[in-house]
C-alpha cells in the first residue's frame, strides 16, 4: 500500500471544506467559521396560528393536516430550516423557526385563495389623483404606471411548449418584482380585531353626499371638483374598505392600492363577484373567477428552451383543463361578458389573465392563444422570481384563514445555556473516549485521539458550508446525534485494533498484521457503518424538526467518520507499523500481545 495518498486526499478534502468555509463567508474570523444555529441554541420565535372557517365552527381533520402541509411546503420554498410546522389540538397550527428567520413566516399562514381572473379594467391606484392640485394628474384613460398592460414580451403567435396530446402556448407576463406567496400580510393585527365592517356602517362614515357620488360613478374621475367630493374615503381603514362594493372600491381615487393590500388575508374569497386587486400601483377591475388554484396540476419554474429566459410552466387537471380553456379564449378575442375595456388589453386588443392570491396579482399575463392543458408565463423572470411565482400557484389553495394567537420568544440567553450544556456533554464523551483508549491501548490512543480530532475538524467545517448552501442549523438534537456518532467512532477503533492484535498472536510480522488486520476488519467496520447509515437516513426521511437535526447529524458523523477511517487511520497505522515503537509493550501495548504469543508457544 502507498498510505502517501490516502493522506492526499484527505488533505485535499480538508483544504476544500476549509476554503469553501472561509471565503464562502463575510466579516471577521468569527463569522466566516460560524455554523448556522437553530432555534434552541440562539432563540428564536414560536407562532400559533388558529384556523378560522367561514361556519365558524373547527375545521375537519383532514382539512388541518392538508393545511399544516401546506403551510409546511411555503416555509420550506422560503428556505427556513428546520422548521417545525405541527397541529395542536382541532384547530391550532404552531411554527417554530430560528430567531433569524422570524420575517420569514410573517405570509405562510395567511389565508390564500387563488383564482385566474379576466382584467376587466386598470387604472392608477397610488392616489395621485387626489393631491391638491390646480389640474388633474391622471385622466380617465390614461394607463397605470405600473405597466400593467406592458407590450408582451411573447409573439403574437402561441408556440407549443409541450409534446405529446395535450396543446401548450405561451402568456406574456410583466412580473412585479418581488412576486410572493401573500402581499395581504400587510395587513395589521388591529385591522383583524375591528371585525366585520357592514356597508351602512361605512355610509354613514363617509357621509350621503360623498356615498352617493361614489354610487353614481361610472368612470374613474378626473375633475378636481368631484375627487373632492369623494375625499372622505380617504379616511376609511383596510376592514372599511373591504366592506364597499366593487365598483366603488375601483373607481374612487381614494382607496388606494395600499388600502387594498392591507385588507385582511381572503377578503376577496367570493369566486362568483368582480373583485378589485392590485398589481404594483396599479388597480385593476377583476371578473369573476372561471378557474381556480385547485385546478392547477402543478407549477414550476423553468428555462426556456432557444431563449434561456425564466418562465413558469402550467399543467391543469381534467376539469380544469376546460375551464381553462374558456377562460383564455375569452381572453383571446376579448369576447364573453363583460368584454376587457380598451385600457386593459395588450396591444393586440388580447386581455390579461391574473393569477390572484388572496387580495394580491402574483402575476397578470396576457394571453397568447387559446391554452389548454400545458401553458407557460413568460416575462421579464429570474431565477427567483420564477420560483417564487411558481411556489406561489402550488401552494396558494388553503381553503381557510388564520388568526395569530401567540408569537413566544426564545430568548437567547437561554439558547446559549442549550449550547453549552450540549458542548460540555460533547467534550465528556470525547475526553471518556480518550482516556479508555489511552488506558487500554496506550500510545495507540493517539491514533484515536487524532482520528476524533480530525473528524471533528471536518464535521465543523461542513456545517459552517452545509449552513450556507442547504440551509442546515445545527440544533441541540443535532449536538446528540454528534455525540451518539463518538460510539460509532470508538467502535471502528476497537474493531481494527482487536482484529491487528489477533494477527500478531497468530505470529504476523508487523506490516503483515496491520495488512491483514485492515483487511479482515473492513467489511465489518462498513457493516456497522452502513446500518447507522440506514437508519439514520430511514429516520430523517420520516420524521421533521428536531428528530429530523438528529438523523441528519448522525448520518453526517458517521460519513465522516468512514472517510477518517480510510484516508487516515489505516494509512496512519501503516506508517506507525513500520517503527521500532510498534512492538514496543510500554508504548504501543501490541508488545504484551506478542509476549504473550511466544509464551503460549513455548
Amino acid at each position: 500500500m502507498r498510505p502517501g495518498r490516502q493522506l492526499a486526499l484527505l488533505g485535499a478534502i480538508f483544504v476544500i471544506l476549509a476554503s469553501l468555509a472561509w471565503f464562502g463567508g463575510k466579516g471577521g474570523f468569527s463569522d466566516r467559521l460560524a455554523p448556522q444555529l437553530g432555534l434552541d441554541l440562539v432563540g428564536g420565535s414560536r407562532v400559533t396560528l388558529k384556523a378560522v372557517t367561514d361556519t365558524g365552527a373547527p375545521p375537519k381533520p383532514e382539512e388541518l393536516e392538508q393545511a399544516r402541509q401546506i403551510i409546511q411546503q411555503r416555509v420550506d420554498s422560503l428556505n427556513v430550516a428546520e422548521a417545525q410546522v405541527v397541529t395542536q389540538g382541532n384547530n391550532l397550527i404552531v411554527i417554530q423557526v430560528a430567531k433569524k428567520e422570524n420575517d420569514a413566516i410573517r405570509d405562510v399562514g395567511q389565508a390564500s385563495q387563488m383564482f385566474f381572473r379576466k382584467v376587466l379594467n386598470t387604472t392608477d391606484g397610488s392616489g395621485a389623483a387626489t393631491a391638491p392640485v390646480p389640474t388633474p394628474t391622471v385622466s380617465a384613460s390614461a394607463k397605470p404606471s405600473a405597466s400593467a398592460s406592458a407590450k408582451p414580451s411573447a409573439s403574437g403567435t402561441p408556440s407549443p411548449k409541450a409534446s405529446g396530446s395535450g396543446g401548450g402556448g405561451a402568456m406574456a407576463a410583466a412580473p412585479s418584482a418581488t412576486p410572493s406567496a401573500s402581499a395581504s400580510a400587510a395587513a395589521s393585527p388591529a385591522a383583524q380585531a375591528e371585525g366585520p365592517v357592514t356597508e351602512a356602517q361605512v355610509q354613514a362614515k363617509v357621509g350621503k353626499a360623498a356615498w352617493d357620488a361614489a354610487k353614481a360613478l361610472t368612470a374613474v374621475p378626473s375633475d378636481p371638483a368631484a375627487i373632492q367630493v369623494l375625499k372622505p374615503f380617504a379616511d376609511l381603514t383596510p376592514a372599511e374598505i373591504n366592506a364597499l362594493p366593487v365598483e366603488i372600491q375601483y373607481y374612487v381615487p381614494q382607496v388606494t392600492c395600499d388600502k387594498l393590500d392591507a385588507r385582511v388575508a381572503g377578503s376577496i374569497r367570493d369566486a362568483s363577484k368582480k373583485a378589485v386587486a392590485c398589481d404594483g400601483t396599479a388597480k385593476n377591475l377583476l371578473d369573476i373567477a372561471k378557474v381556480a388554484g385547485t385546478d392547477v396540476d402543478t407549477a414550476t419554474a423553468g428555462i426556456e428552451q432557444g431563449t434561456s429566459r425564466w418562465v413558469v410552466n402550467l399543467t391543469f387537471s381534467g376539469e380544469g383543463q376546460d375551464k381553462w380553456t374558456e377562460l383564455t379564449k375569452e381572453a383571446f378575442n376579448n369576447s364573453g361578458d363583460p368584454k376587457c375595456d380598451p385600457a386593459a388589453v395588450d396591444t393586440d386588443g388580447r386581455c390579461r389573465v391574473a393569477v390572484v392570491l388572496d387580495n394580491t396579482i402574483l402575476s397578470a399575463p396576457a394571453i397568447q392563444g387559446v391554452l389548454t392543458d400545458r401553458s407557460q408565463i413568460t416575462g421579464d423572470f429570474t431565477v427567483d422570481t420564477a420560483k417564487a411565482l411558481a411556489d406561489g400557484i402550488n401552494y396558494g389553495s388553503l381553503a381557510m384563514t388564520f388568526e395569530r394567537q401567540e408569537t413566544q420568544t426564545i430568548t437567547a440567553t437561554l439558547g446559549g445555556e442549550h449550547l453549552q450544556a450540549g458542548l460540555l456533554a460533547a467534550g465528556i464523551g470525547l475526553l471518556l473516549v480518550v482516556i479508555y483508549s489511552f488506558f487500554y491501548y496506550r500510545l495507540l490512543g493517539t491514533v484515536i485521539t487524532l482520528s476524533l480530532v480530525l473528524s471533528a475538524v471536518l464535521t465543523f467545517l461542513a456545517l459552517v458550508v452545509l449552513g450556507r448552501t442547504m440551509g442546515f442549523t445545527l440544533t441541540l438534537a443535532g449536538i446528540a446525534g454528534f455525540i451518539v456518532s463518538l460510539g460509532v467512532a470508538a467502535d471502528s477503533f476497537v474493531i481494527y485494533f482487536e482484529r491487528l492484535k489477533d494477527e500478531i498472536r497468530e505470529g504476523r510480522a508487523p506490516r503483515s498484521a496491520v495488512q491483514r488486520a485492515w483487511t479482515r476488519a473492513r467489511r465489518t467496520i462498513l457493516t456497522a457503518n452502513a446500518i447507522s447509515l440506514l437508519a439514520a437516513l430511514v429516520l430523517y426521511l420520516v420524521s421533521t424538526g428536531a428528530v429530523a437535526g438528529f438523523a441528519f447529524a448522525l448520518g453526517l458523523a458517521t460519513l465522516i467518520d468512514l472517510i477518517v477511517v480510510f484516508l487516515f487511520r489505516y494509512p496512519i497505522m501503516a506508517l506507525f507499523a513500520r517503527t521500532d515503537a510498534f512492538l514496543s509493550p510500554r508504548v504501543s501495548g501490541l508488545g504484551r500481545v506478542l509476549h504473550e504469543a511466544k509464551e503460549a508457544k513455548a
